[in-house]
């Protein structure tokens, strides 16, 4: 005779007799409804089919329950939590060094460095850093910010104007929006031509 599981440990989901409810709208292993049911007419379903009962939705009226086995439901649950959170993108905020006098190929590589934070959707922070005998030039730490967001030809927008702290001129960017999609637009239409 088949008898039902203990739940060993149940995080967020009561299973088999730590259910309340004396009535339940229960969904088989595929989410497809049943019926409602008294919680014992559910915990024989659920021990006929070798599963358990587990409580999805302990608010619902009645609240909602499904026969499935735990683990594998749990398994799911988890990976449809690590899916979503994978989805959701942190974006950071990274820091390109520059110093009021910079050269050609140095200014170059830090706009191609910026460009790849910002496909990576991080804002990134400009830091023109002046030495004590630079520090008579401010204007030149402003004409760099204002250099770097020409280069990036309006794929940057400001986020923070550009202001002294100590002797670093700082002023903050992100990706524009119109900028990204156009990306994400090229990157699929070169999938489609590589296929």
């Amino acid at each position: 005779m088949l008898t039902l599981k203990k739940a060993s440990f149940s995080h967020h989901w009561r299973i088999n007799h730590q259910i309340h409810a004396k009535e339940l709208r229960v969904l088989d292993s595929s989410g497809k409804q049943i019926g409602i049911m008294t919680r014992e007419e559910a915990l024989k379903k659920a021990l006929e089919a070798n599963a358990d009962l587990i409580e999805i939705a302990p608010n619902a009226n009645p609240p909602v329950a499904k026969i499935e086995d735990f683990g594998k439901f749990k398994y799911k649950e988890e990976k449809k939590i690590k899916k979503a959170k994978k989805g959701v993108k942190k974006g950071d905020t990274k820091e390109i060094r520059f110093t009021p006098f910079i050269g050609d190929a140095d200014f170059e590589t830090r706009i191609k460095r910026i460009d790849e934070f910002f496909k990576e959707g991080n804002k990134v922070r400009i830091n023109v850093r002046f030495s004590n005998k630079q520090m008579g030039s401010k204007q030149f730490g402003y004409e760099i910010v204002k250099r770097v967001i020409n280069s990036l030809n309006g794929r940057a927008n400001l986020d923070m104007e550009p202001k002294f702290l100590g002797r670093s001129l700082i002023a903050v960017i992100s990706p524009n929006n119109k900028s990204k999609k156009q990306s994400e637009n090229a990157k699929t239409e070169s999938e489609k031509v590589s296929i």
